[in-house]
């Protein structure tokens, strides 16, 4: 079993008599039916279906935690209140009010036995991989054994997208495989956006797609380039861990077996698979 503390990511705080249902308008996926103890993939689009946010909704006693990109948590906790209106919705920012852990591997099932032990929250990402919140007051004894950067290699082998602000109003979901990762649910109705991903999905439009590489160390928001396009960016790092990536390609370039590299006569990148069917 391996367990890190993350430090890449933000967590909002939304709660009052309407969250749930505000959450549901708002997002990607289905918020109504998310019950507690369960988590779920969502994103938060612009009204020109580009994600904003990449979402893991936790539901808790008294709301919803929304984990995401740590550089964005201030601005999106802004942006997020001004849809509020009338609801009884409040949305804050409480990145520095929790701690977060990854755990992964086999036994990591076991921790989560902390869930509710000093406000601490355990819940299961995938049948081997688990994240656990607890306040900054919790006296819970977590004695990690890997490091962030192990499990951010781990989201990426997942093929989980993070959006992050270099990145941040730039795929539609599709782009970033978020139908295919779960984070996307085409019959809960209207939210910012769902006209245009819904146009994506049903007419067959999106000519970028994600991948993973393997060959260097890159950066989130990183252009790359293909041999068929010289000159030309063919692709955008989405994030990135160890000499692994995520990243948005042309689909030309990856059916075709294009090299992908990382700039002009660099070596070119693996083109490695995902978990989930493309």
């Amino acid at each position: 079993m391996k367990l890190a503390k993350l430090e890449s990511y933000g967590l909002l705080h939304v709660t009052g008599d309407d969250a749930r249902a505000f959450l549901h308008a708002q997002l990607t996926n289905d918020i109504t039916n998310l019950a507690p103890g369960q988590a779920r993939y969502a994103g938060w689009c612009s009204a020109k279906g580009r994600l904003l946010a990449t979402f893991l909704v936790v539901p808790l006693d008294a709301g919803f935690l929304l984990q995401l990109a740590c550089d964005l948590a201030p601005a999106v906790a802004k942006r997020l209140s001004m849809f509020v209106l009338r609801a009884k919705v409040k949305v804050a920012d409480v990145s520095g009010e929790w701690l977060q852990y990854g755990i992964w591997g086999p036994g990591g099932g076991e921790r989560l036995a902390v869930s509710g032990r000093d406000g601490s929250l355990a819940v299961g990402i995938e049948p081997d991989r688990f994240l656990v919140i607890a306040p900054r007051s919790s006296s819970s004894d977590f004695s990690p054994n890997a490091s962030a950067n192990d499990w951010a290699l781990a989201e990426v082998r997942a093929g989980r997208p993070l959006i992050a602000q270099a990145t941040q109003d730039q795929f539609v979901p599709q782009m970033v495989n978020y139908e295919l990762a779960g984070g996307v649910d085409f019959k809960k109705g209207c939210y910012p956006g769902q006209e245009i991903v819904a146009r994506a999905q049903y007419r067959g439009t999106v000519k970028r797609r994600m991948v993973r590489l393997r060959g260097a160390v890159l950066q989130p928001g990183q252009e790359l380039f293909s041999d068929d396009s010289p000159g030309q960016p063919s692709g955008t790092v989405v994030n990135a861990a160890g000499d692994e990536a995520l990243a948005v390609l042309q689909t030309s370039a990856v059916e075709g077996k294009a090299p992908i590299r990382a700039r002009a006569q660099a070596v070119p990148l693996e083109v490695l698979p995902l978990p989930y069917a493309q």
